[in-house]
């Protein structure tokens, strides 16, 4: 058996044995789906209110992704614990003895906790896309309408990235704990705060998270400098950063 195959055997039974990443999976869809859901409720129960360029300017679709705000923690979550796991352990000295060649290691670990979190962020996306339509009631969209596949699409992608991000932020810090402890409250409440203010806002839009929520939107807003396809570009740039960043740090340092 190849090196990089036993790798990835290796790493999925990693990833299935230990019970906080899939909690931490499924967190992600039941955190998402649920608060989708009662936005979109919600929307649906104050939709007369709205004026008439609101209504006009109303993203169905996208609402129901406003629970990737929270899901997208959960996901950061799964993506530090797949790797600062080992570190707290001290496991990754074990594993980097097993597999010493560090860059089929880092590379084996980050596919199949990708694999799983696009599996997991795709059904999340689609799952919360139709409950949040059907709480969105005459107000609410299609699939098949136009642009919306794609957003639906975006947003599973989105949160897969999201996991990505943190894997290689991990691997740089190599600690759960510190990386949780930027990475929580930075998308949490830093990248809001500067998203709405005025001398950072311009800034704030090329934010991994800010990004990201470009994926999942139907209808573009006219202060954000770029669509889908430019928040998936900016998210794409953030993801390889941080990947190489985490390989670097693997290749040159000591366990």
């Amino acid at each position: 058996m190849s090196a990089p195959i036993a790798t990835l055997r290796s790493e999925w039974a990693k990833l299935t044995t230990v019970r906080s990443t899939g909690w931490t999976l499924f967190a992600a869809f039941a955190v998402t789906v649920v608060f989708g859901t009662l936005v979109s409720a919600l929307s649906n129960s104050q939709y007369d209110d709205l004026s008439q360029q609101e209504k006009l300017s109303f993203d169905a679709a996208g609402t129901s992704f406003a629970g990737g705000v929270l899901g997208q923690l959960a996901m950061i979550a799964f993506g530090v614990m797949v790797v600062g796991g080992e570190y707290s352990s001290g496991m990754i000295r074990n594993s980097l003895a097993a597999v010493p060649r560090r860059g089929v290691f880092y590379f084996g670990k980050v596919t199949v906790a990708t694999g799983a979190a696009l599996v997991v962020g795709m059904v999340t996306s689609f799952a919360t896309f139709f409950a949040g339509q059907a709480a969105l009631g005459s107000h609410s969209t299609t699939i098949g309408a136009d642009n919306v596949l794609r957003a639906t699409l975006g947003a599973g992608l989105y949160m897969t990235l999201m996991a990505v991000f943190s894997m290689g932020v991990a691997t740089m810090l190599r600690s759960s704990m510190l990386s949780m402890g930027i990475l929580m409250p930075f998308f949490f409440l830093v990248t809001q705060i500067l998203a709405s203010v005025p001398g950072a806002k311009d800034a704030a839009h090329y934010l991994p998270d800010q990004a990201g929520l470009a994926m999942a939107r139907v209808v573009e807003k006219s202060d954000v400098p770029y669509g889908p396809g430019g928040g998936l570009a900016i998210m794409l740039l953030w993801v390889a950063a941080a990947v190489l960043g985490g390989y670097l740090v693997l290749r040159n340092r000591d366990a």
